[in-house]
């Protein structure tokens, strides 16, 4: 019964999951798809009561409660995509570091500070270490059927890095910085490493159902322009590079990170997803039409009422004219965020008037007579 009335409320908006991937490439849609980072979790409370009898990691690990929790969303919200439930610090773990959640944030046991860990760090077959995920995405596809994208997503290099450098951060990655100034060498082994298996984990993502996959930046804000480059350009362009897929976006989220943007348009992602503190025309602007945009409404806009939220979404359309834009939060949506607003926000992506294929054609000839 929950399989056919997920599928009955994926036929309310005819396949999303083709109207996501329209917005991926930048093509006139009928309306600017939208899903929220974090959108399974505490604010909902189905997801608290879930988590009242699992602990983190016990959902993250067991398919059936973690497509339960990922689906929460979908049927609160209505948002037109279902990013799996999970954790980007499953790949550190699965490379051999201890890992632990407590209630305080995540602790990676026995850091990575010399080349000898970097060599116990090892890659590992995803189906047989993290096959949990593979197959909570195989149980979200059959519930959602073939018209409604699943996300997939892992941590990006820089920043799976600096939590296995720091054991823990607390908003702060200096150890991770001093490695880079004192021994470059070091941590370009260990981002390579990470590179390979995070390639490894993505595909097998893909493999098992995703249609999209996204790569989280979280500390990508720390690096200059220049150690961006140096750094986490090369190993998030390894990452892509290995995908090896076809009609797959690659989305990259990476926060705090305005003075990167050109940087961020190289790795080869098909989407930036942006912050609020980058304005969404200003990046068009900059970067084109070859790269589409996610984003960018601050997440603390949902905190108001379910008006203000909804005026957010219409301001962040309206930056882009709805054309290569995924309609997103700057970060995750906060616990103490009102369904309601949440709600009200991803009702305003799917009701903001969007021009028909044939206006910006006809626009387009308008122009060019001009000239």
């Amino acid at each position: 019964m929950a399989v056919v009335t997920l599928l009955m409320a994926a036929a309310n908006i005819q396949n999303r999951k083709e109207l996501f991937l329209r917005a991926c490439r930048g093509e006139v849609v009928e309306h600017v798809p939208a899903w929220i980072m974090r959108q399974a979790g505490r604010y909902l409370p189905e997801y608290q009561a879930v988590r009242e009898k699992s602990s983190f990691l016990e959902i993250c690990k067991t398919p059936g409660i973690a497509a339960e929790v990922s689906l929460q969303p979908f049927r609160r919200l209505d948002v037109d995509a279902v990013i799996v439930f999970s954790d980007i610090l499953i790949v550190a773990e699965a490379m051999g570091m201890g890992l632990e959640v407590l209630d305080s944030g995540p602790i990676l046991r026995n850091p990575v500070r010399d080349m000898a860990a970097v060599e116990r760090l090892h890659l590992f077959d995803p189906v047989a270490a993290t096959g949990f995920v593979g197959d909570a995405i195989r149980e979200i596809c059959r519930a959602i059927g073939p018209d409604v994208p699943v996300i997939g997503f892992a941590a990006a290099p820089w920043t799976l890095a600096c939590y296995m450098i720091e054991g823990q951060t607390r908003g702060e990655v200096n150890t991770a910085k001093r490695m880079m100034y004192a021994e470059p060498a070091l941590l370009r082994a260990l981002l390579e490493k990470i590179a390979e298996a995070t390639a490894a984990y993505l595909r097998a993502q893909i493999e098992a159902g995703a249609s999209v996959v996204q790569l989280f930046d979280t500390w990508a804000g720390e690096l200059s322009r220049g150690e961006y480059d140096e750094f986490e350009l090369p190993a998030t362009q390894h990452v892509i590079a290995g995908l090896d897929r076809t009609n797959v976006p690659a989305i990259l989220f990476a926060k705090n990170s305005a003075h990167l943007l050109s940087s961020l348009a190289a790795t080869g992602a098909d989407v930036l997803s942006l912050d609020w503190r980058v304005e969404l025309d200003q990046a068009r602007k900059l970067l084109g039409r070859g790269v589409a945009l996610q984003g960018n409404v601050d997440p603390r806009a949902l905190l108001a009422s379910p008006e203000i939220a909804a005026a957010a979404a219409r301001g962040a359309i309206a930056k882009t004219g709805g054309i290569g834009h995924i309609l997103n939060l700057g970060h995750g949506i906060l616990p103490q965020t009102p369904v309601e607003n949440a709600q009200a926000f991803v009702r305003t992506a799917h009701e903001f008037p969007l021009p028909t294929a044939e206006e910006p054609a006809r626009r387009e000839t308008s122009r060019r007579a001009m000239w």
